[in-house]
């Protein structure tokens, strides 16, 4: 398959101890707080680790969002906030907005802004397999899979949980509705990639083919005119992406297009085809090269020497060539000015998102060592805070070498 995607960076956090001395009066509610502290270590761990997969992920994840929920959720599943919620301050940066942090006194904060970095994780996962040169049957629906459960968590987090938060989202923050948007429909077009890879191996019918590049082209599109609004300084490297896949997928769904004009025995539509595949082809490598030289946040990489990129090109170049010599011996239609309208729909193979909740709230939490919890006892110089000068360091994320044909960094 060997593909190539955009990745922004993880987003980083301070250091959180989870150390409620005096609050926290009985060992049980002692243990709480270590199990915490211990499982979100991990969970961070887990991020960088290059060897972590998605079974290790799930189990680190359903253990430390088990445990913070009892800071957020009543257990009597009444509609009252836990007593807890406002208890620590949590810091986190933004995947866009390098490393300036940003800080709420919310167990809820600190749910939706780790559930965003799970949801990038399974991304990076995706991105770093696809990007392998022989990549096996299982290994692409692993792709597949993970990037549909990303899309699912990120889209739970928007619905159920962001609107949540006292504290409004800063715009232009990973947060804020735009940016959420925009990575849902990306998994989803990314997605949808894998899906293309398979009929076009399995040699489905091009009709098929160029129905989903068709609209996983207009994905893209969608997903970057969601950024449209955000400042370009931030937003431009991955828009540059957006819109290079755009154009390459739209090259995908006329040279397929093609193909079924040719073989209705409209050759001269099917030349037209090809020539606009040609010009959204050409459009896409001027992009690689723009992409390549745009500066900000994400993956640093040369798209236009990556092996899918080279393929289409090929294909498009021989496609047309094909058509033209069956024109010049078979048919002798007239190549029409105006390309084809495109009103393709897929009938198979369009991506949702797996639908996501959180894990039940952890057995450890019980009405008697809630209760255990004596907000009373808190110091007055409250020392949850972290301290103003307190700095966040940017995730090391795993150094994903480029393989062999693909030209290109994957992170």
């Amino acid at each position: 398959m060997t593909h190539w995607f955009h990745r922004n960076p993880l987003k980083a956090t301070a250091p959180v101890s989870f150390n409620f001395y005096g609050v926290a009066t009985t060992p049980a509610a002692a243990k709480v707080c270590n199990d915490l502290r211990l499982s979100r270590t991990r969970l961070l761990e887990l991020f960088t680790d290059s060897s972590c997969n998605p079974e290790m992920m799930k189990n680190a994840t359903d253990l430390y969002f088990s445990l913070l929920q009892g800071f957020i959720f009543s257990l009597d599943d009444s509609s009252q906030e836990c007593k807890l919620r406002y208890i620590q301050n949590f810091k986190w940066t933004d995947t866009l907005q390098g490393q300036v942090p940003s800080a709420q006194q919310d167990a809820v904060f600190e749910l939706v802004s780790m559930g965003f970095n799970v949801a990038l994780w399974y991304t990076k996962y995706a991105s770093r397999l696809a990007g392998k040169e022989d990549i096996t049957e299982d290994e692409a629906k692993d792709v597949h899979r993970s990037l549909k459960i990303a899309a699912g968590i990120f889209k739970h987090l928007k619905e159920s949980h962001i609107p949540k938060l006292i504290t409004p989202v800063e715009k232009g923050r990973d947060l804020e509705a735009r940016l959420i948007d925009s990575y849902i429909i990306q998994c989803q077009a990314e997605a949808q990639e894998v899906t293309i890879a398979r009929a076009i191996e399995l040699k489905h019918n091009p009709g098929l083919i160029a129905a989903l590049a068709y609209e996983t082209a207009n994905f893209y599109q969608k997903a970057d005119q969601t950024l449209s609004s955000l400042d370009p300084t931030y937003a431009g490297k991955w828009r540059k992406y957006l819109n290079l896949k755009t154009c390459f997928y739209m090259a995908y769904a006329y040279c397929y297009h093609g193909q079924t004009l040719l073989a209705s025995d409209k050759c001269g539509e099917a030349i037209r085809s090809l020539q606009e595949s040609e010009k959204f082809f050409a459009k896409a490598e001027a992009l690689c090269k723009e992409y390549g030289e745009t500066k900000g946040p994400g993956t640093t990489a040369k798209p236009s020497g990556h092996l899918f990129f080279r393929k289409l090109g090929s294909l498009i170049k021989n496609t047309l060539e094909k058509c033209q010599r069956e024109n010049g011996f078979i048919y002798f239609q007239k190549v029409p000015a105006e390309a084809p309208q495109l009103e393709l729909k897929a009938n198979y193979g369009l991506v949702e998102p797996v639908p996501f909740e959180f894990p039940a709230l952890n057995a450890h939490w019980t009405p008697e060592t809630l209760a255990a919890f004596d907000l009373t006892k808190r110091p007055k110089d409250d020392t949850a805070k972290p301290k103003p000068d307190e700095e966040v360091k940017p995730l090391k994320e795993p150094d994903i070498k480029p393989q062999k044909d693909s030209g290109c960094q994957i992170s």
